[in-house]
This record gives C-alpha cells, sequence and structure tokens, in this order.
C-alpha cells in the first residue's frame, strides 16, 4: 500500500506559500503543492485565477455564516470535497463543465459527504 503514497513525486508534498490580497488586506497561504493543483484546476473551471477564487471561496464562506478561523485547513478541505464529489460522480471529471453550471442543491441532497461526518471510514485489521 504504502509504494502507491511513497513513489509519488516529492514536489507533490513540497509547501509554497501563496501571497494574495482579499479586501484590500494582504494574507499569506502556505499548502502543499498538491492541493495548490488542485485548487487551480477548481478555479479554471470557472474562469478563474487562484487569487480571484480563493477570494470568492471566503465571501461565500464568511456571508454563510461560517468562522474562517484557519482559512489554509478550509482550503485543504475545499480541495479534498472537490476531489470526492468528483469520485462520487456528483461533479464531472470534465473541467470544461463550470462548477457554477452544476445544481449545488441537487448535489447537496443527493450527497451524504455534506455533513460533518466523514465518508471515509477505515476497517483495522486484527
Amino acid at each position: 500500500m504504502c509504494k502507491l503514497f511513497i513513489n509519488a513525486d516529492p514536489e507533490l508534498w513540497v509547501s509554497r506559500t501563496h501571497s494574495l490580497r482579499i479586501d484590500g488586506m494582504v494574507t499569506s497561504v502556505r499548502m502543499e503543492n498538491a492541493f495548490w493543483h488542485v485548487l487551480a484546476e477548481l478555479a479554471e473551471r470557472d474562469g478563474m485565477n487562484l487569487p480571484q477564487m480563493i477570494t470568492r471561496l471566503y465571501h461565500e464562506s464568511i456571508d454563510a455564516g461560517h468562522d474562517l478561523g484557519n482559512f489554509t485547513s478550509f482550503l485543504r478541505v475545499c480541495a479534498l470535497r472537490y476531489l470526492e464529489l468528483q469520485l462520487d460522480g456528483a461533479v464531472p471529471r470534465d473541467t470544461r463543465v463550470p462548477i457554477a453550471s452544476l445544481n449545488a442543491d441537487r448535489i447537496l441532497a443527493g450527497n451524504s459527504g455534506n455533513t460533518a461526518t466523514p465518508k471515509m471510514v477505515t476497517k483495522a485489521k486484527h
């Protein structure tokens, strides 16, 4: 099992910092390259660059009443959620389909991953 992960490109787990401006305030976000790649794909799907998409996620989350005390963790979860929704078939893998064109309410209604309980369950070997 581990070979699948340890033989991955080491560049994927190298952390990189992006500085961006949200509402006139400069902030820096440091994450592993693997997360930046996923977020960049997500931004590109809707015709945005990475700072535009991150700013939009920030504003929409604040508007929804979320406390973004750990903004970097929020972005990591967004990246993982995007991949999970693709695996579930709720979001097309075809990156030419904009996320904004999807019916979010319908996707959330049919997807149990929108709760605080993780879908992934592991079985311990004895």
